[in-house]
């Protein structure tokens, strides 16, 4: 009975000593600025030397870093490695996160929902989850679509950085379908249309006989990194659905930007409402 106690008091021991260092190491959330033992003492209320054992700590396992010169701390080179094999693992494995998002959609919706990401300067088909009623798609799985035409990659560039949308979409609009937008000056306007209301719309612009809404996914950075998109004849994605059909989709884009920390969904770019 006596050791079973002893045991409970060092596990308790030890989770009041793990969170007090955690307490030190988010006191550089906000901004990797130095600080002292003093002003860290006085940040997490723990006494001067109760800090200092744990700063050193934290130093040699590299999570703080101390200035000789000042003996202040800031964030130290094992953040930095946490922080770039966290982002890599972000960008090789966006698929496999988005995934399980869009086959919800789609059994919710009971249509095809598809996931575009950003290859390259291309934009391509990454993920089809079919609905019940097969959709017939200008495209499969790795292909590339047209930035000017296709829901998922106009919800890209209407969100993504002036000069990077110039790029991708360049100086010549290529015409589709009879729907497809080929003047430079209205697509400007259709994307000052869909960043108001965070959702972007293939009307048919890219293949007769379907269409498809988008709202794009948003990064840790607050870019533009993919797109989910609902893709479907008109008659069943356009008119009175396209309300909950949009109001699904961007819940869905929120929830996957969430998965890759974006996290301060701001009004120009609520992905809920709109």
């Amino acid at each position: 009975m006596h050791k079973k106690l002893y045991r409970m008091q060092l596990i308790s021991s030890s989770h009041q000593s793990l969170e007090r260092a955690l307490t030190l190491l988010l006191a550089f959330e906000s901004q990797n600025r130095e600080m002292g033992t003093i002003e860290l003492s006085e940040f997490s209320g723990l006494h001067k030397s109760t800090v200092s054992r744990l700063l050193k700590v934290l130093t040699a396992y590299e999570l703080l870093q101390q200035n000789p010169s000042t003996k202040k701390y800031s964030l130290g080179q094992a953040v930095l490695r946490l922080s770039r094999s966290l982002t890599n693992s972000l960008k090789t494995n966006l698929v496999q996160i988005a995934k399980p998002y869009i086959d919800r959609l789609s059994y919710q919706l009971k249509e095809t929902v598809i996931l575009e990401i950003l290859a390259g300067e291309n934009m391509v088909l990454a993920y089809i989850a079919e609905g019940p009623r097969i959709v017939r798609l200008a495209g499969d799985v790795g292909d590339r679509v047209a930035f000017h035409a296709a829901a998922g990659a106009k919800a890209f560039l209407a969100f993504c950085a002036p000069e990077l949308r110039k790029k991708l979409l360049g100086t010549r609009l290529r015409r589709l379908t009879k729907n497809t937008i080929t003047d430079l000056e209205k697509m400007q306007s259709h994307m000052e249309e869909i960043r108001r209301k965070g959702y972007a719309i293939d009307n048919e612009e890219l293949d007769e006989g379907t269409m498809a809404i988008a709202a794009p996914i948003f990064n840790y950075d607050k870019k533009p990194i993919a797109a989910v998109v609902v893709a479907g004849p008109p008659q069943r994605i356009g008119g009175d659905h396209s309300k909950s059909i949009i109001a699904a989709l961007k819940k869905t884009a929120k929830d996957i930007s969430k998965q890759f920390y974006y996290l301060n969904i701001t009004p120009e770019t609520d992905l809920v409402s709109g």
